[in-house]
């Protein structure tokens, strides 16, 4: 058996023994956004340091706990942060979440990060849903060994975000009043940010937003057959929009602070509006 086979054996062991209903819907909470995020009782918080094999962010604005429990009249698993590919860890330690979710059954993701805006429409405080990514890490988490029980070794990325479930957040967006906007999300290896000429490449090659994040989780959800809701929250002009700007993460997490109510008030809008569980 793979080694990764086997960590993930660990973990939904121990996911099932605290809850043994499938969830409808897995959702990923990018930067500060767990701390917008406030949940209703009933739900059960499990620290990931308690999940076999389960690796925890380092980063201020992650919480690294999973959330399950019932959201909107769906049954959900919440990733409240996410550990990154520049924390050192390696791409299955990335993955990992997303792929414990798919072997759990989970159908559905719904991935969220706090992104720097590239494209001079998109203002710092908007809501851009994803229609297709950029990789820039330098890597792929589906190098290596191929996992065939939860996906082919050359899965087709065309339709990575789930058109049918951009469209359902265009409607739920009008519906409350929300502006929401399209685009393309470029992850680049950081920690550092970008700088002024790199942002000025990534326009040149299509990017509308960019983090660094999202795009391995993606990438192995397709591979899972899982349908995709990518959400970015554009916390900052990118690198050189503004020349008298600076980037900082307290930034980010300032505006994540200002604006994820609205982007949890669109994502349980999503929930309730379904059907977002069914086969694409």
């Amino acid at each position: 058996m793979h080694q990764e086979t086997e960590r993930l054996a660990r973990a939904l062991e121990a996911i099932r023994r605290i809850v043994p209903d499938v969830p409808d819907v897995a959702i990923t909470l990018g930067s500060g956004l767990s701390e917008a995020f406030s949940l209703p009782a009933g739900g059960v918080s499990v620290p990931g340091e308690e999940i076999p094999g389960f690796p925890v962010p380092k980063v201020s604005g992650h919480a690294g706990d999973l959330w399950i429990g019932p959201l909107a009249g769906r049954r959900v698993i919440l990733q409240r942060g996410r550990v990154h590919y520049y924390e050192g860890y390696s791409m299955e330690d990335v993955v990992f979440a997303t792929r414990l979710f798919a072997k759990l059954g989970v159908g559905t993701l719904i991935v969220t990060n706090a992104a720097g805006a590239v494209r001079a429409d998109i203002a710092a405080g908007d809501i851009v849903l994803l229609t297709d990514h950029i990789n820039m890490l330098g890597a792929n988490p589906l190098r290596g060994a191929n996992l065939e029980d939860l996906g082919p070794r050359f899965p087709d990325l065309s339709r990575a975000y789930t058109p049918k479930l951009r469209a359902l957040a265009h409607q739920v967006a009008a519906s409350l009043g929300i502006r929401v906007q399209e685009g393309v999300y470029l992850a680049a290896p950081g920690p550092s940010y970008e700088t002024p000429a790199e942002i000025r490449a990534f326009r040149a090659l299509g990017a509308d937003l960019v983090g660094m994040s999202t795009v391995p989780e993606v990438i192995v959800a397709a591979h899972a057959g899982m349908q995709v809701l990518g959400v970015s929250l554009a916390t900052n002009e990118a690198a050189g929009v503004d020349p008298a700007a600076s980037l900082t993460h307290q930034e980010v997490l300032e505006m994540t602070q200002r604006r994820g109510q609205e982007l949890r008030r669109l994502l349980l809008g999503v929930l309730q509006a379904g059907p977002i569980d069914e086969p694409q």
